[in-house]
């Protein structure tokens, strides 16, 4: 296990990358207030207000540090530079060190943000923590194949389709296939 107490946050032209922080609870709750039914499988519609207490928040922060401290997760609100909005969430997850040094690559930019290139910057950002800071070298990111903003979204920052991975992911009740793009650092 590795600890790291690297300031883990990255500013891109429009937005910053930061770790979510106590002060953030409205924006966090306004975030998910604010969704248009969901869109596709993997999306999300607005939380219940059970699910959006500040001891609900205070528990998400509890865990996300704890794994970030374990160097297990990396969890990044996306926030935009203008106006401090959350935007949506970005993850380096899953992390492996010994000979691997890999990670899972996730991302979700909340549906009324979609289609403004938030995702690419945000990715790319990742990237950058994940390769500079983190020492990674290689990121994955798995992606069902009906979600064509995804692909989109990994072809353009550089992530290269390697295989479908049947009955990957337990999602909904069922057994799903999932697209698989990575990475290298030596790519970047």
């Amino acid at each position: 296990m590795k600890s790291t107490n690297l300031p883990l946050f990255k500013n891109t032209k429009r937005l910053v990358l930061r770790p979510l922080e106590l002060t953030d609870y409205e924006n966090w709750v306004q975030a998910y207030s604010c969704l248009k039914p969901a869109q596709n499988e993997w999306d999300e519609t607005n939380w219940v207000d059970s699910e959006l207490t500040k001891k609900k928040f205070k528990e998400l922060l509890k865990l996300q540090n704890k794994q970030s401290q374990q160097d297990h997760n990396y969890d990044f609100g996306i926030f935009r530079k203008d106006d401090g909005v959350l935007v949506g969430t970005v993850r380096l997850m899953d992390v492996s060190r010994g000979i691997f040094q890999n990670a899972y690559l996730g991302y979700r930019i909340f549906n009324i943000y979609w289609g403004q290139g938030y995702a690419q910057e945000a990715c790319k950002a990742a990237m950058s923590i994940a390769f500079k800071d983190l020492k990674l070298h290689r990121l994955e990111a798995g992606i069902s194949p009906a979600n064509k903003r995804s692909i989109k979204t990994a072809k353009a920052i550089g992530l290269r389709k390697e295989s479908l991975s049947k009955r990957r992911l337990f999602v909904n009740k069922k057994w799903v296939d999932v697209l698989l793009f990575a990475i290298t650092k030596e790519e970047l």
